[in-house]
């Protein structure tokens, strides 16, 4: 086992996570992560507006899991851990800035009349008279289907979607239960309440040792001091302190088997014709989206590469604004923003006030407000083919309508265009998962990692990436054992 040779394929968190595992693991082997952006972190990453340096990829993150706060912990960053100021966040539905019912799930409210105001008073009627599911048995369904089926389509339109549109950018009547919703999926299969299971779901996590009058809220997001981009800058500097080699801009174009190896080991192809480079390795994690990954492992596990493929993803677009006040002091921005549900026809589908979100952000912005809006659904290209000064304008504009006033001057501008950023948890998402695991089990010394199998969020990517990464410990530990090395 000394003397490894291990490459991972693919620079974003998940990337990032296994090569740490395993340079702790295996400090003896020669670890090299091979990543196709400009600089590894893939979503996760900081550009400068008005001489600030902000997250233009995700800005938080579930403290809830704790595999980002453990990472952040070994990495020495404790201290520089925050969480949001405020999580009051609205949804603008029917030409109005709501409050986000208390006590939901997903955007399923407990109790229904907490979402008066988003839904009418018939809509609320009808969520409180919860149909019972009566389809029997079933494996999956849909977010969108169910809800609908018991507590009336207004439900899913104006509150359910949003939210899973914050999340994966989907549509609620495409994405899975089972995958999306586990919670509800279980209890669903035992013919629970969906009201009793937001209700449950939303009770707020206490520390089991205080007296319930003293219990300490645990919050639900945390990000990280200078944003969250932090994270893979640190983590990308401290596995280069511990020899990890990281080439940047490198496309891995072929991935192949060497049979004649001991152990049946891998190489893979990077770099332009007519002379491409062959990289051989004892094992390959491959923590890529699901079409890069299928094109890779077709010739040696088609199994496993049909079933990527039908994996799809959306795109979306960020827009971050530096916001000056005309007189003195910053614009007024209440909570943390607003979700837009489709059915209202805006081009945004949510807005997120940085400065009022995070105080670090607010003591970074000076006499400016950052806010940010994001842009894109599943299916839809249209808007994000615009220039980079269209989604400008629209963002402004229909920002200023939803806050009731016109956003005044506008000091900076950034617009970050992810491409087929966020995977797509479909009907049947679980046992296509599943067929991609069977399929990979038959080839050792290879492993996945990413968004695109059990969680899109920074912890679960951690959790993917850290998994890969002791399988492969494990697969090389057993082949030392074998050969005597």
């Amino acid at each position: 086992m000394v003397g490894s040779r291990i490459l991972i394929v693919g620079g974003g968190i998940a990337g990032l996570a296994c090569a740490w595992e395993l340079s702790h693991a295996l400090p003896d082997a020669t670890i090299t992560l091979l990543d196709a952006g400009d600089r590894p972190g893939g979503k996760l990453r900081r550009e400068p507006l008005a001489g600030v340096a902000l997250d233009v990829g995700a800005e938080s993150m579930l403290a809830r899991r704790s595999e980002a706060l453990d990472l952040m912990s070994e990495l020495g960053l404790d201290d520089q851990v925050v969480h949001p100021a405020t999580t009051s966040a609205s949804i603008w539905s029917r030409g109005d800035l709501h409050p986000m019912p208390k006590g939901t799930l997903m955007g399923i409210p407990s109790p229904a009349s907490s979402a008066l105001g988003i839904l009418s008073a018939d809509e609320v009627a009808r969520a409180e008279a919860e149909t019972p599911w009566d389809n029997g048995d079933f494996d999956d369904v849909s977010v969108g289907d169910y809800v609908a089926a018991r507590m009336g389509d207004a439900v899913v339109d104006r509150l359910v979607e949003p939210l899973l549109g914050g999340v994966y950018a989907g549509r609620a009547r495409s994405l899975s239960l089972r995958a999306c919703l586990p919670q509800v999926f279980a209890g669903a299969r035992r013919g629970e309440s969906l009201t009793n299971a937001a209700a449950a779901a939303a009770m707020v996590a206490t520390d089991s040792l205080a007296p319930v009058d003293q219990a300490r809220v645990r919050p639900v997001f945390a990000g990280l001091e200078g944003g969250v981009g932090r994270l893979a800058e640190v983590l990308t500097d401290e596995l280069r302190s511990r020899g990890v080699t990281i080439r940047s801009s490198t496309i891995v174009r072929e991935l192949h088997r060497e049979p004649d190896t001991a152990g049946g080991g891998w190489s893979v192809v990077v770099g332009p014709q007519p002379r491409p480079e062959r990289l051989p390795a004892d094992a390959v994690v491959v923590a890529v989206p699901a079409a890069p990954a299928s094109r890779l492992l077709a010739a040696n596990l088609p199994d496993a590469a049909r079933a990527l493929r039908e994996i799809e993803y959306a795109s979306m677009a960020i827009v971050t604004l530096a916001v000056g006040a005309d007189g003195p002091g910053t614009v007024p921005l209440r909570g943390s923003g607003f979700l837009v549900p489709a059915v209202e026809g805006r081009t945004i589908k949510a807005s997120t006030f940085s400065s009022t979100k995070w105080r670090w952000t607010a003591e970074a912005a000076g006499d400016l407000s950052f806010l940010r809006a994001s842009v894109g659904r599943f299916g839809e290209t249209f808007d994000l083919q615009r220039p980079d000064e269209e989604l400008v304008a629209i963002a402004v504009a229909e920002v200023s309508e939803a806050l009731g006033h016109q956003l005044p001057r506008i000091a900076d501008t950034h617009v970050q265009r992810w491409g087929g950023a966020l995977p797509q948890y479909t009907v049947g998402h679980v046992d296509r998962v599943d067929r991609i695991r069977a399929a990979t089990a038959a080839a050792p010394g290879l492993e996945l990692a990413g968004a695109a199998y059990q969680g899109v969020g920074i912890p679960a990517c951690i959790a993917s990436g850290r998994s890969a990464a002791q399988t492969v410990v494990t697969h090389l530990r057993t082949l030392a054992a074998g050969t005597g090395g």
